[in-house]
């Protein structure tokens, strides 16, 4: 497996030199969100705003109703958590460029309930004129920024750092509102499946539907990096042509993230197929490694395998050894700050 280190690091500093008005704003944690470079080659549109996220995103907010665009870097609970009033009225109600970069989403950090963004993703597609979207891989960490940056309004970001895997041709950029078919071969009529993914569990659902599939299975899977705006007519019809209905999967809460979204879009379309949600279930979690919180919290290939299996009433007999080698970065490393 191929990977990239402090992709979002190195873009972020050839990117500021075309973009003047461009200012980084940290909370402290700039190193840990891969803003030093930006910091070192520009320190005159660099903030370092201390431990007060919430006075850093109402400055935001100020700043952006100068004609300056900030780009807030910190980790994503500081955001939607201890700044949610100030991101929504301050940067939401009136619909400023504010760019929120959110590090360390869902099991990504070993640091436990209070640095865990679980439910990230439902508290900020609750709010108007917010754009939510979410990186997968390499490119699309990459790539991020330019879509965050055209887009009108403020955007949230869950965003990857350090090593990450190189998924996606890197010729095809994200783009928003477009998700990726990994795996839709549509000479055979609808699957039996459709996997929905985004984030971290893209990379699981590609290691467990290539198992599946030799087993008979079969699996058209997508790669979801916009979660809101969410509308996206090419997977309704996919679901609707299938025979066992969707699976989400996703590196957050099942509720509110992107298993709700694909669910209200089904009851709107008035799909009456099944919908099995793979996420974390409704529980905060503890303190561990990612390989061990995915283990423990059904965010990795082995589950997906699993809700098949319950969903056919069939054992595949589908091991670990099974699957292909993934990108698991160590716990700590040269490519980031600290493991938190």
């Amino acid at each position: 497996m191929e990977t990239m280190t402090k992709v979002h690091a190195r873009h972020l500093v050839e990117w500021g030199k075309h973009h003047p008005d461009a200012y980084v704003l940290s909370a402290d944690l700039t190193a840990s969100c891969e803003a030093d470079g930006f910091r070192g080659a520009y320190p005159e549109r660099f903030l370092s705003m201390g431990i007060a996220e919430q006075n850093m995103l109402a400055f935001a907010g100020g700043m952006a109703r100068e004609g300056l665009v900030p780009l807030v870097h910190t980790f994503a609970v500081f955001i939607y958590r201890r700044a949610l009033d100030q991101v929504a009225m301050s940067v939401a109600y009136p619909n400023l460029p504010v760019k929120m970069f959110g590090f360390l989403p869902g099991i990504l950090t070993p640091g436990g309930a209070t640095h865990q963004a679980i439910e990230d993703t439902a508290v900020m597609r609750a709010l108007p004129n917010m754009t939510v979207i979410e990186p997968g891989d390499a490119t699309e960490t990459e790539t991020a920024l330019d879509v965050a940056w055209e887009t009108p309004g403020p955007v949230y970001v869950r965003q990857l750092r350090g090593e990450v895997p190189v998924l996606f041709d890197r010729d095809e950029p994200m783009k928003l509102g477009c998700p990726r078919g990994i795996f839709c071969d549509l000479r055979g009529g609808g699957p039996d499946f459709v996997l929905i993914s985004s984030g971290i569990c893209t990379e699981e659902g590609m290691r467990a539907s290539a198992v599946l599939r030799e087993k008979g299975v079969s699996i058209f899977h997508y790669h979801v990096s916009t979660l809101k705006p969410f509308d996206c007519p090419e997977i309704i019809d996919a679901i609707a042509s299938s025979r066992r209905g969707a699976i989400t999967f996703e590196n957050h809460s099942i509720v509110g993230g992107l298993g709700s979204a694909v669910a209200e879009c089904m009851a709107e379309a008035g799909l009456s197929k099944p919908l099995r949600r793979l996420g974390i279930r409704d529980t905060f979690m503890h303190g561990a490694s990612r390989r061990y919180l995915a283990h423990e919290y059904g965010l990795d290939a082995m589950a997906l395998v699993s809700a098949v299996e319950k969903a056919t009433g069939e054992d595949f007999s589908i091991r670990e050894e099974n699957f292909r080698e993934t990108c698991t970065p160590a716990m700590h490393s040269d490519a980031k700050a600290e493991a938190l």
